[in-house]
């Protein structure tokens, strides 16, 4: 292993876990996931020598693998809903598993709506505790940028379910007229 490889790992070590877990969570499942964070290590690895500190390794990485799930994304024509299944039981907030397939679908929904660069930007600051200065370094935007896009995300995510909320309400009491049994003729009738 020549010099370059070795301290590249060396750098990569600390931040693999999270930016694996992270790589994963922005495809929606592990396989893509895995399948993002190896193209992103190829890249990063081919494109090492225009790293010029050391201490800005992982940002730069983590740019890396935005802007490979991101071009990923842009070519796929078609907006898809990806399968979520990165909540660990501590992150929700019920023991029933009902519940939680439903909590489950409708962030995967919310999440589904957003760009690309919008949901790694709420991935990375709401579920991997990523602060305003970091994503700043990672994405080259000022911190006001990065809080402007995040609300906005954010904004979007909460007017899609509270419309979806208000339709899957209408809808549940129109099929409950829909299936409802008729009632039954009294002698008084």
């Amino acid at each position: 292993m020549n010099v370059k490889n070795e301290k590249f790992w060396q750098l990569l070590k600390p931040v693999h876990p999270q930016a694996e877990a992270f790589c994963r969570k922005l495809a929606g499942n592990r396989d893509d996931g895995d399948d993002l964070y190896q193209d992103a290590l190829l890249k990063a690895l081919e494109s090492f020598d225009s790293l010029k500190d050391a201490r800005a390794f992982k940002a730069w990485l983590y740019r890396i693998l935005i802007n490979i799930y991101k071009n990923r994304r842009r070519r796929q024509r078609l907006v898809e809903f990806v399968q979520l299944k990165f909540l660990t039981a501590d992150d929700r907030r019920t023991d029933d598993p009902s519940l939680r397939y439903v909590l489950n679908r409708q962030l995967e929904h919310a999440l589904g709506v957003l760009s690309p660069e919008d949901r790694a930007l709420v991935l990375m600051f709401e579920l991997e505790g990523f602060s305003i200065g970091e994503l700043t370094e990672i994405t080259g935007r000022p911190g006001g940028t990065i809080k402007a896009r995040l609300s906005r995300a954010r904004g979007k995510m909460r007017r899609f379910l509270q419309k979806k909320l208000k339709l899957d309400e209408k809808t549940a009491t129109e099929n409950e007229v829909r299936y409802a049994l008729q009632r039954s003729k009294t002698v008084d009738e």
